[in-house]
């Protein structure tokens, strides 16, 4: 179905209790040694993983997973996604603006991960880093001959300005992504340093500076950042916007002489010479535009789509190529979100009968062409999601909040919700819902669920997807059958991000991605600094002490089973809270791809790969403009 365009943004941290000494000389003394230990023993890498060894040495060559002889050049196009079809900014930093797809390839930060591993980060604007045993700073050692797109060298002078203005006018959601670094400074020219906050979580912080996207100083100079603009900026990445056309595309092309075109990091990557993203107000004239050759690769999100209109004469030729690509990623959080800041959804029956409204299984069958599974976890399709009832670790972990926490966490198994039958309307549902109201009082007075003030149960479902209708508007009908004055709203692209960022509305379709190692960034997506901060993807508003308590001990685990651990017990905490209705997901890419590229043999674990590691082959390009099945 047609991904909402919710933005989560991404960041991690970690958290190292600082001991106060307060008598005991001897002891004092000892912690003392110990921590001068811990700062005297630094290490100086080429990369930083969260646990375990890095899979690439320093002298590797190229990813396990590119053709390192790919060949170079040629345009790969996409669908663009944007408010109205469009976009007016190129700035992806701030809160006002919709901003273009594909900024990310116009900007490059110290380090950069691989595709198939979950939490290693390798130098690239930085050759090497140091940091010691306690991760309590970071230096970043820069290379020379790093250049933005105009030429001028990246300095660490940039690197201290990216944190400051970000910081200053950037996204409200980077006061907390990096709340817990101290201070950066420019130790020398190509030398920065990160000093993070005492008593913080640091395990990933110095992964968290290294991400940080490296902005041109001397570019902002006479420039407002806080803005948006369609001008093109001066970054640090290997692409450049060259065509900019808002309504109708935005093409990236390569930088010629990148000064880190040769790094092994580039080797069989980024293959393309250009990026083109072509913007469509309506999804069906999108698709009707791929089909006629105006871009040459499609994701479909839209089951109806995927299992009906991808039979068209193209593909009968073998012209276009249909598959699904495995996804061994959590598969994200795809729901309708319950706004729990308002009153009226402060009680948990409230929410889980509203939840129990939406009927997969009808949904399934009848819209989605059987093609989905119905999703039940925030880490679903993946290791880190609770089953059962709490055992071993996780039942340990639990315990520490017992007296927080309501007995089923403990006594039953991890909330699923219940298997409804394939019709639309499930009485069996409808009588278990009413049952929940009634007990939150919320009682059927002249057919409308009333509570003792008189206040009739409403709620409005905002959307900006009409493909979509299809979906709301039977789940509509179901809660309307249980009494409440439900009603859906459909709204353009803008208002829907901006009530979004507002959080305006009742309940609201969203999707969140979860992290294969997720860390603080949990802060923004679900954690009570996320819920009163404007435009963070928390969008239910979870302000919970457990659920910010878990967070940190997420942050916390020196191992990945610790952290596995965490993970389960929260996922647990919040299915039980019953903070959106969970939809459905599948763990493959469904695409369709004009029958020009050729690709490496192994895929990215953890990636599409399309963007980083395909490439064009020129001859299967030139047959098809011969038959002219292409321009």
């Amino acid at each position: 179905m047609g991904q909402p365009k919710a933005k989560a943004a991404a960041a991690q941290k970690t958290n190292l209790r600082r001991v106060f000494i307060a008598s005991f000389v001897l002891f004092a003394l000892a912690l003392g040694a110990t921590l001068a230990n811990a700062q005297d023993k630094v290490t100086k890498s080429h990369g930083i993983s969260t646990f375990g060894e890095l899979k690439y040495p320093a002298d590797f060559k190229h990813w396990d997973y590119v053709n390192p002889d790919a060949p170079q050049g040629g345009t790969i196009s996409f669908l663009g996604t944007g408010a109205s079809g469009t976009y007016d900014s190129l700035n992806p930093f701030i809160l006002k603006g919709e901003p273009a797809q594909g900024l990310g390839l116009m900007y490059s930060s110290l380090l950069t991960g691989s595709g198939d591993e979950p939490d290693s980060a390798y130098g690239y604007i930085a050759e090497t880093l140091e940091y010691p045993e306690n991760r309590q700073w970071v230096i970043f050692n820069m290379r020379p001959e790093a250049t933005f797109s105009d030429g001028h060298p990246i300095t660490a002078d940039d690197v201290v300005f990216s944190y400051e203005i970000l910081m200053e006018k950037g996204h409200p959601v980077y006061k907390i992504i990096y709340k817990d670094i101290e201070k950066v400074e420019a130790l020398e020219t190509n030398r920065v340093k990160f000093t993070f906050k005492d008593g913080v979580n640091t395990r990933d912080l110095p992964a968290l500076a290294g991400g940080l996207s490296i902005l041109a100083q001397h570019y902002y100079e006479d420039r407002d950042f806080g803005e948006s603009t369609i001008d093109v900026p001066v970054t640090s990445g290997g692409y450049t916007a060259s065509d900019i056309k808002p309504g109708r595309s935005i093409k990236y092309c390569k930088i010629e002489n990148y000064w880190a075109k040769d790094l092994p990091h580039n080797k069989g990557s980024g293959n393309f010479d250009c990026y083109l993203y072509e913007y469509f107000s309506d999804r069906t004239v999108a698709l009707e535009a791929f089909k006629a050759g105006e871009f040459l690769f499609h994701e479909e999100f839209s089951s109806k789509n995927w299992a009906n209109s991808y039979n068209f004469p193209a593909i009968d030729k073998g012209f276009v190529i249909k598959e699904s690509i495995p996804d061994a990623r959590p598969s994200g959080t795809q729901g309708f979100w319950i706004n729990m800041r308002q009153e009226k959804f402060s009680d948990p029956r409230v929410r889980q009968a509203i939840g129990m409204m939406f009927n997969f299984e009808w949904s399934n069958k009848t819209l989605f062409f059987g093609l989905y599974e119905r999703t039940d976890s925030f880490w679903e399709n993946s290791n880190m999601q609770a089953e059962g009832i709490p055992q071993g670790a996780e039942l340990a972990l639990l315990e520490q909040y017992r007296d927080q926490l309501p007995a089923a966490i403990f006594d039953e198994p991890a909330f699923t919700p219940a298997v409804s039958r394939a019709s639309q309307a499930d009485r069996k549902a409808i009588r278990a819902a009413g049952k929940l109201l009634d007990e939150a009082g919320w009682k059927v007075v002249n057919g409308k669920r009333t509570n003792d003030k008189g206040e009739v149960l409403a709620l409005e479902v905002i959307d900006d997807s009409a493909s979509f209708e299809r979906v709301i508007n039977p789940y509509v009908e179901n809660l309307k059958r249980l009494g409440v004055n439900a009603t859906f709203k459909l709204i353009d692209s803008a208002q829907m991000q901006q009530r979004q960022e507002d959080f305006d509305f009742d309940l609201m379709p969203g999707r969140l991605v979860m992290s294969l190692s997720p860390g603080e960034e949990l802060a923004t997506m679900l954690g009570s600094e996320g819920a009163k901060t404007p435009g963070s993807s928390n969008f239910s508003g979870v302000s919970d002490p457990v659920v910010d308590a878990l967070i940190i001990k997420i942050a916390q685990a020196e191992t990945r089973e610790d952290m596995q651990v965490a993970v389960r017990a929260l996922d647990r905490v919040l299915r039980n809270m019953h903070i959106w209705v969970p939809n459905w997901y599948k763990g493959a890419h469904n695409i369709a791809y004009w029958d020009v590229f050729g690709r490496p043999e192994t895929k990215p674990l953890y990636s599409r790969g399309v963007i980083g590691t395909w490439w064009i082959e020129q001859d299967k390009l030139d047959a098809l403009k011969a038959q002219g099945a292409l321009r």
